[in-house]
């Protein structure tokens, strides 16, 4: 975290023009000649503002009072909203966010990938409250506040933030955060716990209690009296991923669930295991990938980084033949473990880690015609840049969670590697928030 001098700041209060927003939605104002960034304002605002943060290069600042308020302004509906760094964009209306998230999707495009698309896709929007199914929660147990804390980081700090209730969390977990809270004071070892992790399935909330000291029966029972007080599914975690079962039964992980109605599969999932964390985005983006593809029963379809196959599934109740490659061995025992629950034979997977050369790989060699990519933040630099490999793919469908690597990666499939970018477009995966999903489309 950066330490701040208030002794060498500007003292007392200034007026700021907004003329612009950063990329993580922080108002852009010049003022004496210098950039200078003030959260929760809003472009075409004048702001009173006093400096946080002053230096040669920048400063930052403080709203003290919005002056002329931007029409897109809303009242945020959560109570935290300045404290928490859950969200960041309350303060501004859906399509509002929506303008921005594409905004800095194309400006990425331009000046980092040197592309443009030929179309952009409208934005693909869902649930804006209560959609996180995934999240990891902090826990502290700082006495002064009475009970312990559970929840998001403050913002730009490394506290947990003090709340009652949250607002983008599913119901099951949002709304009893102080009985969460409650619970933890209750038990033997309330200063050993060190995160929640939240997991949601079609018919099941699971937390994760991450414990650093071994629970006692009557801590165990605490929490068995809460899971069915509140319709939980408990599992514990002492050390380790691996370590992660069910309470009262240390060999026991069961295994949560979602449903893809349109294909009619249900895929099966670890609580730990990495899982779209908006089900109305990731059931609209599913569809909109085999849009795109134009998927059909002469496809033989590669999909890299598939996860535990929320793609690579529904693509093969409609193709020839898919086959699944990602880095993680769980995840591709998981991915098997769905192709069979679902009676799909025309699809394999395999694991491999794909920031290496894929010479010798047999799956490699395949006739594919089209690919799907959905990396990790990091992108899939390896991937395009070896992308001679492929010469029979005509289509490419990519999923990204982070512009700057997706304009990195776009600059080398349609500069160098002879690709049409034809379409674009956002996902609104993480309302309120700075983080734009985004999908492309390109041919050759």
């Amino acid at each position: 975290m950066r330490h701040k001098h208030k002794s060498k700041l500007p003292q007392g209060t200034f007026i700021a023009q907004i003329h612009g927003l950063s990329h993580d939605g922080r108002g852009i104002a010049t003022v004496n000649n210098k950039t200078t960034f003030i959260p929760y304002t809003l472009i075409g605002e004048e702001a009173e503002f006093e400096y946080t943060y002053h230096k040669s290069s920048f400063a930052e600042g403080k709203a003290i009072k919005i002056l002329s308020p931007a029409p897109e302004r809303l009242s945020p509906f959560c109570e935290y909203f300045t404290v928490c760094g859950g969200c960041s964009l309350q303060h501004m209306s859906h399509t509002a966010q929506m303008a921005h998230k594409q905004s800095t999707l194309l400006e990425q495009l331009k000046h980092f990938g040197n592309v443009k698309a030929n179309t952009v896709m409208s934005p693909v929007v869902g649930l804006q409250q209560g959609y996180r199914n995934k999240a990891r929660l902090g826990v502290r147990n700082v006495p002064k506040k009475g009970l312990p804390l559970v929840g998001f980081r403050e913002r730009q700090k490394s506290f947990i933030t003090e709340i009652e209730h949250c607002a983008i969390l599913n119901p099951t977990v949002g709304k009893i955060i102080k009985p969460l809270r409650e619970l933890i004071s209750t038990l033997s070892i309330p200063f050993d716990i060190a995160q929640l992790e939240v997991a949601v399935g079609d018919d099941k909330t699971a937390l994760i209690f991450r414990h650093l000291k071994p629970l006692s029966q009557a801590d165990n029972n605490l929490l068995k009296a809460f899971s069915e007080t509140h319709h939980l599914t408990i599992y514990l975690q002492p050390k380790g991923l691996d370590s992660i079962h069910l309470l009262g039964s240390p060999t026991e992980c069961p295994l949560l669930s979602y449903r893809i109605p349109y294909y009619q599969l249900e895929l099966l999932f670890h609580p730990s295991d990495f899982t779209q964390i908006n089900m109305s985005i990731n059931l609209q983006l599913i569809d909109l990938v085999n849009e795109l593809l134009a998927t059909n029963e002469q496809d033989l379809i590669l999909d890299l980084f598939c996860g535990l196959g929320n793609f690579t599934l529904p693509m093969a109740t409609l193709a020839k033949q898919v086959v699944g490659v990602e880095g993680n061995t769980k995840a591709v025992e998981r991915a098997t473990l769905n192709a069979q629950h679902n009676q799909l034979n025309n699809v394999s997977f395999y694991t491999c880690d794909l920031s290496q050369p894929l010479d010798q790989k047999p799956w490699a060699a395949l006739p594919y015609n089209k690919l799907l990519l959905d990396p990790a933040r990091s992108g899939a630099l390896e991937i395009v840049q070896s992308f001679e490999k492929f010469a029979t793919i005509t289509h490419i469908v990519y999923v990204s969670c982070n512009p700057a690597t997706l304009a990195r990666d776009l600059n080398v499939l349609v500069n160098q590697q002879g690709f049409v970018l034809e379409k674009i477009g956002i996902l609104d995966m993480f309302p309120h928030t700075s983080h734009v999903e985004s999908i492309a489309l390109l041919k050759r």
